[in-house]
């Protein structure tokens, strides 16, 4: 067995590092209202909700997309949303036929309408399959987002509202960017509710 002295930094140094990206995090609260007031706008207005990532991002963009046609915290009607990741027979076929960089944009292409919001999620922000897709969901008029880290990257170029998590340790990233989205969830959530109530209390004679 190892001795514990020789590894008892790995369980504080990321709990630090955790703790302190999320202090820092603040600073995008702004973006972050923005980000959610146009995803809630998006699926009261009949659109959805069309993610994509690599890797652990396309893990979070599936687990998000779920939340919404699922339920988060509250009873609700399901929403409208997917994940460009769940397909392996597309996924193959379109790199396969394509290129590997174009396996979202050829989806959105497919799926995407106006009334839409892309998100595309990515640590560094460069990945060409992602930017791809947001460049060609912003030439269709949907509106896009980005989650990044620190540095934006080439998706920030695409993204009508890039929230970036600050820093550029890709696990940190990662760690924050599923905490951002069930932020996002939360705030959909209550939206979903008030608008309810509106209509509910509209309907009383």
């Amino acid at each position: 067995m190892l001795p514990s002295m020789n590894l008892s930094g790995v369980f504080s140094d990321a709990v630090s590092e955790h703790l302190a990206i999320i202090r820092r995090l603040t600073t995008q609260q702004s973006d972050f209202e923005r980000a959610a007031a146009l995803l809630s706008d998006c699926l009261l207005r009949g659109g959805k909700v069309i993610w994509c990532g690599n890797g652990g991002s396309a893990a979070d963009a599936q687990h998000l997309a779920a939340e919404l046609v699922g339920r988060f915290r509250r009873p609700r009607s399901p929403l409208a949303s997917l994940a460009l990741t769940t397909d392996s027979s597309v996924l193959t076929a379109l790199a396969n036929d394509f290129g590997f960089d174009q396996v979202f944009e050829r989806q959105i292409d497919a799926l995407c309408q106006p009334r839409d919001v892309v998100v595309g999620i990515s640590t560094s922000g460069d990945s060409a399959n992602v930017c791809a897709a947001l460049r060609r969901a912003h030439e269709l008029d949907a509106t896009t987002i980005a989650m990044t880290g620190e540095r934006g990257g080439h998706l920030d170029l695409f993204a009508d509202v890039c929230l970036r998590v600050p820093s550029t340790q890709s696990a940190r990233i990662q760690e924050v960017h599923i905490l951002l989205g069930h932020m996002l969830c939360e705030w959909i959530d209550v939206a979903m509710s008030l608008e309810h109530e509106f209509e509910t209390a509209g309907a009383t004679p």
